[in-house]
């Protein structure tokens, strides 16, 4: 993947979370403060409290669908991609909804009352559902990418360090650029300064989509391919259930994404109207940024040194500490920031390691079902911090009311009681799901790093089974020798050190021990698969074998270290064409086997498979070592 591609992509996220900052935190400040505003505090209370409920329950409604939106995703099929698409049509349509809802539709509520609730219900679900399709091709993305763990960090990390600036400005910014664009000099800005900020984030977003569709692209590769897609209901849960890794971490991150958007969401609020420091709050937010960009820099460095187990429990411990001194820290500025800061810094980590284990189980769920559903898999993530959005919005709005944090308020006016319910909103509750969180994350999810490269290898054993009978795969006609592609001394297939290679149930054929590590084409053919570690080719020949090249045992560890590749996927290659150039010496300080095996994977399409040149000979590559002789194919009936 290129830098281009990753900036653009980074890019994506910035836009991507801009909109969600607007979206998740501040039309609820809009709405609360500004929109309803009409003199009589108790009707204005009554429709601040009727329009976030309305929010809460639209959004928790939007957010069951999708996993079929993920699925539209999936079977969307066009010369752009599955994901790309999606981003740039969601991207721009939810972008110019939500400006609408900036602003008060025309006066249309102090016209009629229901009408307004009504329009803006329509609008409201619809930007919603199009975000989702934006949200959900945006992070679906990633597998598309590449299937290499660790390039899957790096691609994370440059759109998590986008994310994060593009969230944390949103909250630096947003007061300062609405009194500043604001017809009245007032403390809270007015009706044209809030859409004005609007404006300019949903003008990033809009900007930022079109980049994703522009600069990145989708490596086509035949892992990621089904043979058919996934459809109905029943298809759609039985591929979420059936994924139980996918399950388990879900859960954890339900819980952790509750605690973290009420918390978050109340921060502000706590600023407000406990403090009484409001300007305080761009403060924080400053800091927080840079402790986010930070935070997310140490992932890699993190995640090299301790186990994605250890990493997140570690987390979710500093957070609650931050969470129990921010409690008792009451109006104590440096406290609160220190607090609050404690609380803030792991948020970035968690979300890494969660979104490196939700995407490394879209492989976990191909080898144990038999079907790959990327986009579905990874709806689950921003369906839960949607989720967490939705209750996130409906408890602030109510507490706001009930603690009396409206039009007009100050810290002043706050009663006792309503900032003990307030403090147990915003501490207590979060506090007893991240517990939860860190019980279920570290006795269930066990899909680790070294798991997840076991299971690519897996995937890439068992690649060439679908060309067998296939049309991509040319009909084989009468006897075919086939020569090695690389130097070295013959071995039988049985003496690999592999049982899954030696048994034979990858295929019939034969392996190397090399003295070259240069590795040619041994016949005429098409390049189908060039694995991401390099350390594995697939060919369909123009001869009608279908053959996997794989270089050593256990070299996916290896995350492409050493290989050299030289052709790409499709391409045609000649015999004698080289393919592939490893340095050996790599392989073995790894201490790992540096076999290389050759395997016909169509091999039920042949008879008579037998090497014919003596195991333990040394040999040259190109020479002939083994022949095998086509079937006869059965007439059409």
């Amino acid at each position: 993947m290129s830098l281009g591609a990753r900036l653009a992509y980074s890019f994506g996220a910035f836009g991507n979370d801009s909109f969600y900052g607007l979206l998740s935190g501040y039309l609820i400040m809009f709405i609360t403060s500004h929109l309803f505003n009409t003199g009589n505090a108790a009707e204005d209370a009554k429709m601040i409290s009727i329009v976030t409920l309305i929010i809460m329950a639209l959004r928790i409604v939007e957010l069951l669908i999708d996993p079929f939106i993920g699925n539209a995703i999936d079977r969307t099929k066009t010369r752009w991609g599955h994901f790309r698409p999606w981003v740039v049509v969601g991207g721009s349509i939810s972008a110019i909804i939500l400006l609408m809802l900036f602003t008060n539709l025309g006066g249309l509520y102090q016209k009629n009352a229901v009408l307004y609730m009504i329009v803006f219900a329509v609008l409201y679900i619809t930007m919603d559902i199009f975000y989702s399709f934006k949200d959900v091709g945006f992070w679906s993305m990633l597998p598309s990418l590449t299937t290499n763990s660790r390039e899957r960090e790096k691609t994370a990390t440059y759109a998590r360090v986008g994310s994060t600036v593009g969230g944390g400005l949103v909250g630096i910014l947003v007061m300062p650029a609405v009194i500043f664009f604001s017809a009245k000099a007032t403390s809270t800005g007015d009706d044209r300064g809030w859409f004005i900020f609007a404006a300019i984030i949903c003008g990033i977003a809009f900007v930022s989509a079109w980049c994703v569709g522009l600069f990145t692209r989708e490596v086509n590769s035949d892992i990621r391919k089904n043979k058919q897609d996934t459809k109905g209901i029943v298809g759609i849960f039985k591929a979420l259930s059936g994924n139980d890794q996918l399950m388990w971490v879900a859960l954890a991150y339900l819980f952790y994404g509750i605690a973290i958007n009420i918390t978050n969401s109340l921060e502000v609020y706590y600023f407000t109207y406990i403090m009484g420091m409001p300007k305080a709050f761009s403060i924080f937010s400053t800091i927080n940024i840079f402790l986010g960009i930070l935070a997310t820099s140490l992932f890699p460095v993190l995640s090299k040194r301790m186990s994605r187990k250890a990493l997140f429990t570690t987390c979710l411990v500093v957070m609650l500490c931050g969470m129990g001194i921010f409690a008792f820290a009451g109006s104590n500025l440096p406290l609160v920031l220190l607090a609050a800061s404690i609380f803030g810094f792991p948020q970035q980590i968690v979300f890494l390691i969660v979104l490196m284990v939700i995407t490394d189980s879209v492989e976990y769920g191909q080898l144990k079902l038999g079907h790959r559903d990327e986009s579905l898999a990874l709806s689950v993530r921003p369906l839960i911090d949607k989720f967490g959005g939705a209750v996130s919005n409906g408890v602030v709005g109510q507490i706001a009311i009930m603690a009396g944090m409206t039009t007009g308020a100050t810290a002043a006016s706050i009663t006792a009681a309503g900032r003990t319910n307030f403090k147990l909103m915003m501490f207590a509750v979060p506090a007893v799901m991240l517990v939860i969180a860190i019980i279920i994350f570290a006795s269930k999810v066990i899909l680790s790093e070294q798991k997840h490269a076991e299971i690519v290898a897996k995937l890439e054993q068992t690649w060439g089974k679908k060309y067998s009978g296939d049309q991509d795969a040319k009909q084989a006609n009468g006897s075919i020798e086939l020569p090695t592609p690389i130097a070295g001394q013959l071995m039988n297939l049985s003496e690999v050190n592999d049982q899954t290679f030696s048994s034979g149930s990858v295929g019939q054929g034969f392996a190397i021990k090399p003295s070259d590590g240069r590795v040619l084409a041994p016949f005429d053919a098409t390049v189908r698969q060039v694995f991401t570690t390099r350390h594995a080719v697939g060919l369909v020949g123009d001869n009608g074998v279908v053959l996997l090249i794989h270089i050593g045992l256990g070299t996916v560890k290896l995350k492409g270290t050493g290989f050299i590749s030289y052709v790409t996927e499709g391409q045609k290659v000649k015999k004698g064409q080289e393919l592939i150039e490893f340095w050996d010496p790599t392989i073995k300080k790894a201490g790992l086997d540096d076999t290389v095996i050759m395997v016909v994977t169509n091999s039920k399409d042949f008879k008579n498979i037998k090497l014919t040149a003596q195991a333990g000979t040394e040999v040259k590559a190109e020479d002939n070592v083994m022949s095998l002789e086509a079937k006869a194919k059965a007439a059409s009936k």
